[in-house]
C-alpha cells in the first residue's frame, strides 16, 4: 500500500501544544464512485479548523487529518466522475465530516468541487473556496438576493466583520450583485481592506449600529444583514438596523439564546448559513456548490472578483499549521493564510 505525507492529530490541545499537530504518513487513498483524487498544492486556514481541534477529552486511534480549502490537481477518478478528468486543477473546501486538506493527497466528492481559476495560482487559489461558498450561499440562498449583475441597485447590506476572509469575498459579491455595501472594522487596516475590496461604507462593531447608519444616510436602517462576528454580541444591534421585512444571515453559531422575538414586529427573518451542509447531508441540490464555484472562477477570471489572500507560507507540516492556528485563534487576520504543498 502506497503511503503518503500528511499533517494529523491524536489529542485535541492548544495550539501552542507542540504534540497539537503531528507529521505523519498514511495510506494514499483511492478513488470511487464520484470522488476525485487530488494532488494539494496549496491549503488555507479557517476558523472552522480551529474550532474542530479545539480542546477536549477525545483520542483519535488513528491520526485525523482536519482542513477544509484546497487548490490542486485531479490525480485520479472515480468510475462515476464526468465532471472532471485527470490534470484538471481544481480549488474546493471538502466537507468536514471526510478526511481533510493537510494532506499530500485527498478523496472529494465532484459535486462540491470547481475548477481553479485561471488566473490565479495554487496559493491564491486555495484561499477562496471555504469563504467563497459561504459568502455565496448566505447573499443568495439564506437572504435570498438575486445572484445577477446589478439586479438589487437600490438595497443596502451590512456585513459586519467585512475583513475577515467571508466578508471579504462577500463584499464583493454584494458589491457585483449591484447591492450598496457597508462593511464593520474596528482597526485603520482592516478599513483600507474593507474600502479595498468594494465596501460603499465602513462603520466600527464596537458601536452602536443604528446610529452610525443614519448619520450616514441610512435613516431606516439596511435591507439586509449578514453577520460574521458574534452573533451573541451583536444580536440586538441588528435587530434594531434590520428595515421592516429586512433579512438577517449568520455564520457564527450562539452561546446563549437568540431573542427572536425582537424580529416579529418588523416580519424580519433570521437564517443560519454554514456551508457545510450540503456536502454532510447529502442534500440533492449540492452540484450547487460546484456550479457557484465555476461561477466565482469566472468572476475572479473577469477581475470582478479578486483573492483575498494575505500572507502565503511554504510547507505543509505540523509546525507551520501550529502556527497558523494560533494566529487565527488571536483573532487579528485579515483576510486569508496560505501554505504552500
Amino acid at each position: 500500500m502506497t503511503e503518503m505525507k500528511a499533517v494529523g492529530l491524536y489529542k485535541y490541545l492548544p495550539a501552542s501544544d507542540p504534540e497539537c499537530f503531528v507529521d505523519v504518513s498514511v495510506p494514499k487513498p483511492e478513488p470511487k464512485g464520484h470522488d476525485l483524487l487530488v494532488r494539494v498544492q496549496a491549503i488555507s486556514i479557517n476558523p472552522v479548523d480551529t474550532k474542530v481541534r479545539a480542546p477536549k477529552d477525545q483520542v483519535e486511534p488513528t491520526p485525523k487529518i482536519l482542513g477544509y480549502d484546497a487548490a490542486g490537481i485531479v490525480e485520479a477518478v472515480g468510475e462515476a466522475v464526468t465532471l472532471f478528468k485527470p490534470g484538471d486543477k481544481v480549488y474546493y473546501a471538502g466537507a468536514i465530516n471526510r478526511s481533510g486538506s493537510y494532506a499530500a493527497y485527498q478523496l472529494v466528492e465532484d459535486a462540491i468541487v470547481g475548477p481553479m481559476p485561471q488566473n490565479l495560482s495554487f496559493a491564491e487559489a486555495a484561499a477562496m473556496p471555504l469563504t467563497t461558498i459561504t459568502a455565496w450561499e448566505a447573499l443568495v440562498d439564506r437572504l435570498g438576493i438575486p445572484a445577477e449583475r446589478g439586479a438589487s441597485k437600490g438595497k443596502s447590506i451590512l456585513i459586519i466583520n467585512a475583513a475577515g476572509g467571508v466578508g471579504s469575498v462577500a463584499t464583493q459579491l454584494a458589491s457585483y450583485f449591484g447591492l450598496t455595501v457597508i462593511g464593520t472594522a474596528s482597526r485603520p487596516q482592516t478599513e483600507a481592506w474593507t474600502k479595498k475590496h468594494g465596501a460603499d461604507f465602513v462603520i466600527s462593531h464596537r458601536q452602536e449600529f443604528l446610529p452610525q447608519l443614519q448619520a450616514i444616510g441610512f435613516a431606516e436602517g439596511v435591507d439586509y444583514i449578514l453577520c460574521l462576528h458574534s452573533t451573541d454580541r451583536h444580536w440586538k444591534n441588528m435587530a434594531e438596523a434590520i428595515k421592516p421585512q429586512g433579512r438577517i444571515a449568520s455564520i457564527v453559531e450562539n452561546e446563549q439564546p437568540l431573542e427572536l422575538g425582537l424580529l416579529k414586529s418588523k416580519s424580519a427573518s433570521f437564517s443560519w448559513e454554514f456551508m457545510f451542509t450540503r456536502p454532510v447531508y447529502q442534500t440533492p441540490d449540492r452540484i450547487k456548490q460546484h456550479q457557484l464555484l465555476e461561477t466565482a472562477a469566472q468572476l475572479m477570471e473577469q477581475g470582478m472578483i479578486q483573492s483575498t489572500m494575505h500572507e502565503q507560507w511554504q510547507g505543509i507540516n505540523a509546525a507551520n499549521i501550529r502556527l497558523a492556528h494560533q494566529q487565527i485563534e488571536a483573532n487579528q487576520s485579515i483576510g486569508k493564510l496560505v501554505i504552500l504543498a
